[in-house]
């Protein structure tokens, strides 16, 4: 058994540990998801400028991916969506009402040259095996922007989830650059669709945002709905719209979606109903507003971190220095490779060192021959010596391109080279300037129209449907029945209450209790001795006063007791009672924050007073209603009576027709 426990464990670990890494959560350097990575792995290789059938490309990325051709296909649409690297030809669906793309035979796509600047670099990238070890693919491409943050992400995995929502392009962009240059940004999200976001909460992509429509209440009798909030379709909308209207908290007669390219659905009112009155409820009962959470956890060196959007642009700031600084370094030396290249060429064509091979019959005495030519002029390149590459180059250069050797062209090959390995060296030395530099290039290729600012930031009340509500529904209860809801057509009217209620309710045995508004629930016969909206503020200001009788253990005669108490803490649904003993009964209850009581004893029991008085305020209140009441008197009772003061230290005298019989 331990053995099998501890397999499982391995296997579980390991499975984490794939889904998160190989499937979930993307890589904090290139932004992506293995999935889309290596569907961008593809479209470098197929890569001729022109359209390509999606079928081929999924076709072709299935080389790489260990899973299906559908989530190939899926990922593909959802990556050309973000109309970042992928230009898309084709039905590719729509966001705003959750049409799907056509079949991956009918659409097509191809690499946008952004793309290829921002992402491909084969000499700094690392490559591994496939998952069938017939192929390599890349472990991470070096990204020189946070592409994460522009395209954003969500992925659930094993015990941990992701989501970070869309920036816009050029503001990233310029962040990074602000970044570079060690200034403060400030940057929030964009969305596709538009909307109003709010970014109280945001704590720079770790906290939570609320996403609002943008609303036209122009025409009082006619809502128009302009834009969705993230990740609502219009089909979505329609529906929540709809089941408020059938909760009673909308009034619509008719409801019409226009959505295409732009979201439009229309809500007309129905009659004495207006739109400005609307507005509020719409975002407090519908998809008009969302709210969401945010967690940006991205692979970070192997392991998954949570980094603030803000971080991840610094990161990618610092990352940006090293992928160019790699780069040039690279540029560097093939230009120096070249140059040594063109220098031997020419020593080797213009010094005649080739006619020294004339006469020479092995393939080793040509070769001392070229060394032996050439040394005298090896100080141009460095006095490094001849490779055996350098001379087999040497070696095949055509007879024709000797003879038609220009030098001055040569010489003018030679100084653009020099010039600018100059270049590179001078980037080298003010890499930030050339990072920057290269920022402005991209911004260059984009299309600042297209890549606009569509989501209106702003700040404003985060609205409940229990803020909204109008309590127009009648809360009954019928003590022949024992239910208590809006749904029961008997019993009396208690009060006026909203689906978002909660009631708070006392029967005449002392049970008491807070519940959710509901339509119809069995609460007992017992009657109510007391009800009123369930919030805690309103409960806790009562000060409640029973009168309650017990029989004693001794002798089981009836002894009298009061208990005044206030309820301060309770959990809604769960039943309380405020008598101990569930063979006490109460005879009277109030509310009142002052008064007298007066007891009339029964007579023929040999009480010298057949009458007494008291007042509330000679009992102290009680925090809370578990404590146990006061004996109020030993005497048998036969009448009590309760009248309100406004003074406590008020005297009052009683009067016949305040008694009332003590029912058993």
């Amino acid at each position: 058994m331990a053995h099998a426990d501890e397999l499982y464990k391995i296997n579980f670990l390991e499975y984490a540990s794939y889904v998160i890494r190989e499937r979930a959560i993307p890589d904090i350097e290139d932004g992506l998801k293995p999935v889309q990575r290596r569907i961008l792995h593809t479209l470098f290789e197929m890569d001729d400028g022109r359209f390509m059938k999606v079928a081929n490309v999924v076709g072709a990325t299935m080389k790489y991916h260990p899973h299906g051709d559908s989530s190939i296909y899926e990922a593909l649409v959802n990556l050309a969506n973000c109309d970042l690297f992928i230009d898309r030809q084709g039905n590719y669906g729509n966001f705003l009402t959750g049409d799907g793309a056509a079949a991956a035979r009918y659409i097509e796509c191809r690499l946008l040259p952004f793309a290829r600047k921002v992402l491909y670099s084969p000499e700094i990238t690392e490559y591994i095996d496939s998952y069938d070890g017939r192929n390599k693919e890349t472990v991470v491409f070096p990204a020189k922007i946070p592409v994460v943050v522009i395209q954003g992400t969500q992925g659930i995995a094993v015990g941990m989830s992701t989501q970070i929502l869309p920036h816009n392009l050029v503001e990233v962009l310029e962040a990074q650059k602000a970044a570079l240059r060690g200034e403060e940004f400030q940057i929030y999200p964009d969305f596709p669709g538009g909307g109003i976001l709010d970014v109280s909460d945001y704590a720079d992509g770790t906290g939570k945002v609320v996403i609002r429509a943008k609303l036209n209440a122009s025409d009082p009798k006619k809502l128009v709905i302009e834009e969705l909030p993230y990740g609502v379709t219009s089909e979505r909308m329609i529906a929540s719209i709809e089941e408020a209207n059938k909760n009673g908290q909308l009034k619509i007669d008719k409801i019409e979606d226009y959505t295409a390219d732009k979201a439009c659905i229309e809500i007309k009112w129905q009659r004495n109903t207006y739109s400005k009155d609307m507005v509020d409820v719409l975002y407090a009962t519908t998809d008009c507003q969302v709210k969401v959470s945010l967690n940006p956890l991205v692979i970070k060196d192997g392991l998954p971190h949570v980094v603030p959007i803000s971080e991840q642009i610094k990161y990618h700031a610092d990352h940006l220095i090293k992928v160019l600084t790699a780069e040039l370094n690279i540029e560097k030396g093939h230009l120096e490779d070249k140059l040594r290249m063109r220098t031997l060429e020419r020593i080797f064509i213009e010094e005649r060192v080739y006619k020294k091979i004339e006469n020479k019959t092995t393939q080793e005495a040509v070769e001392k021959a070229v060394i032996s030519g050439m040394q005298p002029f090896m100080h141009e390149v460095g006095d490094i010596p001849l490779s055996a590459e350098d001379i087999d180059r040497l070696l095949k250069i055509p007879i024709r391109r000797i003879s038609l050797f220009d030098i001055d062209k040569n010489r003018e090959e030679i100084n653009e080279i020099n010039a600018r390995i100059s270049a590179v060296d001078d980037h080298l030395a003010h890499i930030v300037d050339y990072a920057v530099s290269y920022i402005d290039e991209l911004l260059d290729m984009v299309d600042k129209q297209a890549h606009e600012r569509k989501t209106v930031v702003s700040s404003f009340e985060s609205l409940s449907a229990k803020q909204v509500a109008v309590r127009n529904m009648d809360l009954r209860y019928d003590k022949e029945t024992g239910y208590i809801g809006t749904n029961i057509k008997t019993g009396e009217v208690l009060m006026k209450v909203s689906p978002f209620d909660k009631i708070f309710y006392m029967k005449n045995n002392g049970e008491y209790r807070v519940t959710n508004v509901s339509d119809r629930e069995f609460i007992g016969t017992d009657g109510l001795a007391y009800f009123n909206y369930g919030e805690k503020e309103i409960i806790v200001k009562e000060i409640f006063t029973i009168i309650y009788t017990e029989k004693s253990k001794l002798d089981q005669k009836k002894i009298c007791y009061i208990k005044r108490f206030q309820i301060s803490s309770f959990t809604t649904g769960k039943l309380y009672s405020v008598l101990k003993n569930p063979n006490a009964k109460i005879k009277k209850f109030s509310l009142y924050p002052a008064a007298v009581i007066f007891l009339q004893y029964k007579k023929g029991k040999g009480y010298k007073m057949l009458e007494e008085k008291m007042r509330f305020a000679d009992f102290r209140v009680q925090k809370s209603p578990s404590g146990g009441g006061v004996r109020l008197t030993a005497k048998e009772i036969e009448k009590i009576a309760i009248r309100q003061t406004k003074d406590t230290s008020t005297s009052e005298e009683a009067s016949p027709d305040l008694f009332e019989e003590d029912e058993d």
